[in-house]
């Protein structure tokens, strides 16, 4: 069997990258590659292109060291592990285009004995057609369990952003083998710095089991987004009715928000329910109510400018989870935009400390990128999307004289 020396890591993002980087620093020769050649640039000059605490230091270690650098083109690797996005489709089917692509690259590279990795979150199949699209450009190699045969397997990514650098270390990992051989020649690789268990199985089911994961955190958001909804008809103050649920023994209720967002758990259930339509019923619905929610956020805003006279709002935070600048699938971001779609004669103050710049969906609409301080004093209605560290000062603000619209209960928090 060919020993594993070098690794191309394909896609160099939020997920990518941290795995490139504690690869390289455990000793592998890494290739990092990208369409971005800003990304390339800046992970070859040893800086991270994203907010992620502690990446920087490992990333600056693994470059200095020269395991590791970042290039555009595909080259040789003994292990292929590739991390690029699986967005949906309009009709919330997975698009796999983005790892089609990558193995009709890897597939001229390959030359026998590698092993393919999908860390990708997938629909169930993804591996296999991963498989499928290099078999179909190589039928001289081979997939099955011999020296010379390429390896199919699906390790899906299990870690917090904000976290990633302690997690990828210390959690757990699935990791799912299209053979048997496959999955140990992946445990083997991943054993180099993964110091939780590594529990092999079938590459359908270690895909499955990502979107099981995601889907039962979106099922239990889903539950307390809807009592913050009943309590807002029923006049309840929502956060101390979940803090005093939550002191039977056997509940636990998760916090409410104004959505949900990242690219796992606001696009995960979409997968199950393509794949399962007539079954996923729960599953189903709770996306339905937290892609309900931002609407509800809006309302709440529409009330309040019009109670108050307001002229100004004050939008805090853009990013899908507080402390990162990641804003993929963010509802704060579309909530700011109907905002600005449905407030036309209303300013529209952004904070969102992570970021320099406003993204694509935001520019152009006249929302504006504000300090916490300018937004505050200019304000009459302040909507709290996000409950990063920075906002923990408006606790000892006084707010007395401005409504705020809190869908994470920071100052909730702030007050017991």
């Amino acid at each position: 069997m060919k020993t594993i020396s070098t690794v191309a890591v394909i896609g160099l993002g939020y997920i990518g990258l941290p795995t490139a980087t504690i690869l390289a620093t455990n000793g592998l020769r890494v290739i990092g590659v990208d369409v971005n050649t800003s990304t390339i640039d800046a992970v070859n000059r040893g800086e991270v292109p994203f907010v992620e605490p502690d990446l920087a230091e490992f990333l600056e270690q693994a470059v200095t060291s020269g395991r590791l650098s970042a290039t555009a083109e595909m080259p040789a690797a003994d292990a292929f592990i590739v991390a690029v996005p699986t967005p949906f489709n309009a009709d919330k089917s997975a698009d796999l285009s983005f790892i089609e692509a990558a193995a009709t690259s890897i597939a001229p590279m390959l030359q026998g004995g590698e092993l393919l990795i999908l860390e990708s979150t997938s629909p169930p199949g993804a591996t296999k057609r991963m498989g499928e699209v290099v078999a179909a450009l190589r039928p001289d190699l081979s997939f099955g369990e011999d020296d010379s045969s390429i390896l199919l397997a699906h390790c899906p990514e299990r870690v917090l952003p904000g976290r990633i650098m302690v997690e990828i270390v210390t959690n757990d990992r699935i990791i799912g083998g299209t053979t048997r051989t496959a999955a140990e020649r992946a445990k083997d690789l991943y054993s180099s710095f993964c110091k939780g268990d590594i529990h092999l199985t079938d590459a359908t089911t270690a895909e499955m089991a990502k979107l099981v994961e995601n889907s039962y955190r979106d099922v239990n958001i889903a539950f307390a987004n809807e009592l913050s909804m009943i309590s807002d008809k029923l006049d309840i103050n929502v956060w101390e009715l979940i803090r005093l649920a939550n002191y039977h023994p056997r509940v636990n209720i998760l916090q409410p928000g104004p959505g949900v967002g990242g690219h796992c758990i606001a696009v995960d259930p979409w997968f199950i329910v393509a794949a399962a339509p007539d079954e996923a019923n729960i599953i189903r619905t709770a996306r339905t109510v937290n892609d309900s929610k931002p609407e509800f956020v809006v309302e709440q805003v529409l009330k309040a400018v019009k109670s108050t006279g307001a002229t100004s709002v004050a939008a805090l935070g853009l990013a899908f989870k507080a402390n990162v600048d990641d804003l993929r699938e963010s509802p704060a971001v579309g909530i700011v935009k109907t905002l600005s779609q449905r407030l036309v004669d209303v300013s529209i103050n952004v904070v969102e400390p992570h970021v320099v710049e406003l993204p694509k969906p935001l520019s152009g609409t006249g929302v504006s990128l504000v300090s916490l301080e300018e937004a505050i004093a200019t304000s009459k209605v302040i909507l709290l999307l996000v409950d990063h560290d920075a906002f923990a000062k408006l606790g000892e603000m006084d707010l007395s004289k401005v409504e705020v619209i809190d869908t994470k209960g920071m100052l909730e928090a702030s007050k017991a």
